[in-house]
């Protein structure tokens, strides 16, 4: 399979797995400093795991391969996390999705302006299409909270530096980078933490938010997007925005308004048409 199907395949898994995160916050009923303390050590732990299985004792000298780029990665990566989850506390899971559409136009512009990668009309144009989305949707949904909203905006942000900096630095060692992302986001929120002590209920579903959510979306996203220009990354992540109000309604019947839906509907169908009309072709 050619370099640039796989990113995109990697890409594409990374974001189901992070589309699940509103239904974990919605699933455990805790504070979101103690779910982001047990989130961010089960991801941690998923993700040495993968590397000690993969690689065995050799993949842990990646730790010491990160360099600057790999902690501005890690920094990054944690502080969004911290913003994500404290969105979703504070606002609809909906909104949060549908804001993070705008992470294309933000990682086209960036990816130009950093890295010279001019973007196709095709990839504007459906970044266009994603930003006119969150906009319908912000702009007349009355499902947000500002804070909340605010919070979301601001880890879209990090999510486009992410995407750059994995792009501009392809040698850095992905899964290190993604566990010590998920430990710094878990070290930073322990200290307003309610209270560490769950349940057995909780602490299985702390571990599925941290291996599947943590664990598998970081991996595969660091592992895809060095492997694809920034704005097709954002692109594809961005499907995050329709699925992850999808499980919400179907499992905890939380139903977005006409006017989100309608905002999703947007963005769904520039990513898909920009899929479709731009796929690598085998060499």
């Amino acid at each position: 399979m050619p370099p640039e199907q796989r990113g995109i395949l990697l890409v594409t898994a990374a974001a189901v797995a992070w589309s699940t995160t509103g239904l974990f916050t919605r699933a455990l009923d805790l504070d979101a400093a103690t779910m982001l303390v047990w989130r961010g050590a089960f991801g941690a732990l998923g993700l040495t795991l993968v590397i000690a299985g993969l690689q065995g004792r050799r993949g842990f000298a990646g730790f010491l391969r990160l360099g600057p780029a790999g902690w501005l990665y890690a920094v990054i990566s944690g502080a969004s996390m911290l913003c994500f989850i404290g969105s979703l506390r504070l606002t609809s899971v909906a909104h949060v999705a549908i804001i993070y559409a705008v992470v294309p136009f933000l990682a086209a512009g960036l990816g130009w302006l950093t890295l010279r990668e001019r973007p196709t009309p095709l990839a504007i144009g459906a970044s266009l299409a994603a930003l006119a989305g969150a906009v319908v949707m912000v702009g007349l949904s009355p499902d947000g909270n500002p804070l909340g909203d605010l919070m979301a905006l601001g880890m879209t942000f990090g999510m486009a530096l992410t995407m750059i900096i994995a792009r501009a630095h392809p040698g850095i060692p992905t899964l290190p980078a993604a566990a010590l992302s998920a430990l710094l986001s878990a070290m930073a929120a322990l200290p307003f933490a309610a209270a560490l002590a769950v349940t057995p209920g909780q602490a299985l579903g702390l571990a599925a938010f941290g291996l599947v959510n943590s664990s598998a979306g970081l991996a595969l996203f660091l592992l895809g997007s060095a492997l694809i220009p920034p704005v097709k990354t954002a692109l594809i992540t961005a499907l995050d925005a329709p699925l992850a109000p999808l499980w919400v309604w179907l499992i905890f019947a939380e139903a977005p308004s006409s006017v989100t839906l309608a905002g999703g509907a947007i963005v769904m169908a520039a990513v898909v048409v920009y899929i479709l009309r731009d796929r690598p072709r085998a060499t």
